[in-house]
């Protein structure tokens, strides 16, 4: 990859870019020299369908000078703009400056709206009509994409509204979940754990801790494997949020039920990511937003207009 972001291939569009401007000139400069012998009839002497006869007249002199003027402006264009390789034009324009100017002006004429919803708390906020409607429209632009506009997310992305958190529920855990990100992960744990006849075993000790079907003479041999499981999911199975361990014993898949799906979970692991807001959110927004999902799992009291 060092090959594409190196200096060479900025040097190379640069000069393919000026080279075609150039080109165009001398295009122009060739076409207005070359001189075709006409005949009597002021023609070439091509023909088309029978009488369609090419005339031998000059270019117009103001197709010409159109042509110039659009030269002219694209060497100034790209003198001011980018377009040369990794030139950044005498104006410093980018999309992404134009992008976070847009943004900033947004937040600057919204911060009176943010501004009576900061210095209440996320609980009070929950019951308040007007900041769960902004908190809506938040959650819909930034995170519905993941967990569905209704929240209930799907394979791989958790349901915020039921009472089930790798991390926390609480406003404080939410708000931190939102700002920072997370990042978890669940290394292939079938060395550890043995056979594969092992592995079948453990995944079937893991459904009977949340008495889902499962073969109960295996269960009781997998149960002593699953101390190799116990550090992060704990010797009960109940999880451990500060590591985002899932509780294995309230029947709530994320990554699917079933036997298939735990065995594959101890042989491959898997690797669950949700990207920092921090970044793209103000904190203000953050705080509503963090009432919205704390709201989904907890049913405050009717909002008040």
């Amino acid at each position: 990859m060092s090959d594409f972001t190196g200096n060479f291939w900025s040097v190379y569009v640069a000069a393919l870019t000026l080279l075609g401007i150039l080109g165009c000139l001398v295009l122009l400069w060739v076409t207005a020299r070359k001189k075709v012998v006409a005949r009597a009839d002021n023609t070439t002497g091509h023909v088309w369908d029978g009488d369609l006869r090419e005339m031998n007249n000059p270019l117009p002199r103001w197709w010409m000078w159109l042509f110039v003027i659009t030269i002219v402006f694209g060497l100034l264009y790209l003198v001011a703009y980018p377009g040369l390789g990794a030139y950044k034009g005498e104006l410093g324009w980018s999309t992404r400056g134009e992008y976070e100017a847009e943004v900033a002006l947004a937040n600057k004429e919204l911060a009176p709206l943010y501004a009576k919803f900061t210095a209440k708390t996320p609980e009070d906020l929950a019951g308040d009509a007007n900041a769960m409607a902004v908190g809506e429209r938040l959650f819909m632009n930034n995170c519905a994409q993941c967990h569905g506009s209704d929240a209930r997310g799907s394979k791989g992305f958790p349901n915020l509204t039921d009472t089930d958190w790798l991390h926390g529920g609480s406003p404080e855990k939410i708000k931190e979940t939102i700002t920072l990100g997370r990042r978890a992960q669940m290394p292939p744990m079938a060395a550890a754990v043995g056979s594969a006849d092992d592995v079948k075993n453990v995944a079937n000790y893991v459904l009977s801790l949340s008495g889902s079907p499962h073969d109960s003479l295996r269960a009781q041999l997998g149960k002593a494997k699953f101390t190799a499981c116990a550090a992060c999911h704990g010797v009960d199975g109940k999880g451990n949020q500060a590591v985002g361990a899932p509780n294995l014993t309230d029947d709530i898949w994320l990554h699917g039920w079933g036997e298939q799906a735990v065995m594959n979970m101890v042989n491959n692991g898997k690797i669950n990511e949700m990207p920092a807001q921090a970044a793209k959110l103000t904190e203000a927004q953050i705080h509503v937003l963090t009432a919205y999902v704390w709201g989904l799992s907890n049913r405050p009291a009717a909002a008040k207009p």
